[in-house]
């Protein structure tokens, strides 16, 4: 799995350091029991408030005020069917496939905490290409219509919310049982285990990293893939797509492209190389991205707005523009990691801060931290462009109703929540090298301001 400090498969969960939490043990706890208790049903009201009750927050209250919260519920949840269960595993087994079959170059992820060096075979750029000249050609043959997807998608999602959850607990017994790597442990408390993850690097047999499959193959695929299907839905039911779903498709698609072409340098980021696979970051892989961050497309299928061309334009133009420096920031960083500082950024040599750090074994590393080009402006600020994407296509939504833009809120405070806890950890790792760079980089994200 690794070098040059290759794990065994039978490797304790107590080899090593257990997983540090950023946060205090309230904010863990409270943190763990919203998404236990608030996510999974409001994935399903988001569901049925764009779907039912056309995207008005106040019809959705009125329907639980009249009915109460709990029987309200009760009765707008979805019961997962044959169909979704179908959708879903012949969703997720074709991705697996791909996983394992297509071709791709071997990358080698960042050395970990435990001196490990996890290896990956980067073919996600061709599973995409794959996975969607696969749907479309279904749908323009009439082997399968979209369309189902969209009519059973609160069954589905119903099912991702019990399914994946019982898959998080398949996660914690394995990161007990027989740990993938000695980059897992436990902090002696089960909450946190299950929550924050037992294992960084949990694989099924030597090739198939769970983390990759439910962050990149299943998450970010079924975006493309339902980004997809609500233009399908909205096109069968009106006989065409309104230009403010071509708008929000095409930066959508445009920004999951960005992401598979640069797959292999989200290896090297917080959620691949430090965050370990528990309900934070998988049940969210596996429920939230299909739900929230598609839920702008959700809302358009039955809000067919014309945008007109000069705004359609202006939109579309300024949201590629965001990804772009979204994508050139990390473009940036990768180089100079990847050339060991010796590029240029904007035109001359890189300005860094050659800082060294402990492993958990002892050994002492090196890392170069990049205070140049975009990452002199602020320590996070690819965030900035980041955030301004998702309003770009959402913004075709308009302003009728509110809950469009709920997943632009959600990834800024996820966004700025990460930011901090990234900071934190670097602080720790770094000690007085983290302070050099802090005073020569001082904004968190928003230059000049945060």
């Amino acid at each position: 799995m690794a070098k040059p400090k290759p794990s065994s498969a039978g490797a304790k969960p107590t080899a090593a350091a257990p997983p540090v939490t950023v946060h205090s043990a309230l904010v863990t706890y409270t943190s763990m029991l919203a998404l236990l208790s608030l996510c999974p049903p409001f994935v399903i009201l988001l569901w049925y408030t764009m779907v039912h009750a056309d995207g008005s927050v106040v019809r959705t209250y009125e329907h639980l005020r009249d009915h109460g919260v709990l029987e309200g519920l009760k009765a707008i949840w979805p019961m997962p069917t044959l169909v979704a269960w179908k959708i879903i595993f012949g969703f997720g087994l074709f991705e697996a496939v791909l996983q394992l079959l297509l071709p791709g170059k071997r990358f080698e992820g960042p050395i970990s905490p435990a001196g490990n060096v996890p290896v990956y075979k980067a073919n996600g750029l061709q599973a995409y290409a794959v996975t969607l000249i696969t749907y479309l050609g279904l749908w323009w043959f009439g082997i399968f219509n979209p369309a189902i997807v969209y009519d059973h998608l609160g069954e589905i999602y119903s099912a991702l919310v019990f399914g994946s959850f019982v898959f998080c607990i398949f996660l914690y017994i394995k990161g007990h049982v027989f740990p993938s790597s000695s980059d897992s442990g436990s902090s002696g408390n089960v909450i946190i285990d299950f929550y924050w993850g037992m294992e960084l690097y949990p694989r099924i047999g030597k090739y198939f990293d769970i983390k990759v499959f439910t962050n990149c193959r299943f998450g970010m695929m079924s975006w493309a893939v339902l980004a997809v299907t609500y233009c399908i839905k909205q096109y069968e039911m009106n006989g065409r797509v309104a230009d403010s779903m071509l708008v929000n498709t095409a930066l959508m698609l445009i920004y999951i492209t960005k992401f598979f072409w640069w797959e292999s340098g989200y290896w090297c980021t917080m959620d691949i190389a430090h965050d370990r696979a528990g309900f934070y970051i998988c049940w969210g892989c596996l429920v939230w991205v299909p739900s929230i961050y598609t839920s702008p497309g959700m809302y358009l299928v039955n809000h067919p707005l014309n945008l007109g061309p000069q705004l359609a334009l202006s939109i579309l133009l300024a949201g590629m523009l965001c990804i772009y420096i979204n994508y050139d920031c990390d473009r940036q960083r990768q180089e100079f990691r990847r050339t060991n500082g010796k590029c240029s950024v904007w035109g001359k040599a890189p300005s860094k801060i050659v800082a060294s750090y402990q492993t958990t074994k002892g050994e002492t590393k090196t890392s170069l931290l990049l205070t140049s080009g975009w990452w002199g402006l602020s320590r996070h600020f690819h965030y900035v462009p980041e955030i301004l994407s998702a309003f770009f296509w959402t913004v075709p939504a308009l302003f009728n109703h509110f809950l469009p833009y709920f997943y632009v809120i959600f990834l800024t405070i996820l966004l700025f929540d990460r930011a901090k806890r990234d900071d934190d950890r670097c602080s720790s790792k770094y000690g007085k090298y983290w302070k050099i760079y802090c005073n020569k980089v001082p904004y968190r994200v928003i230059p000049g301001i945060y």
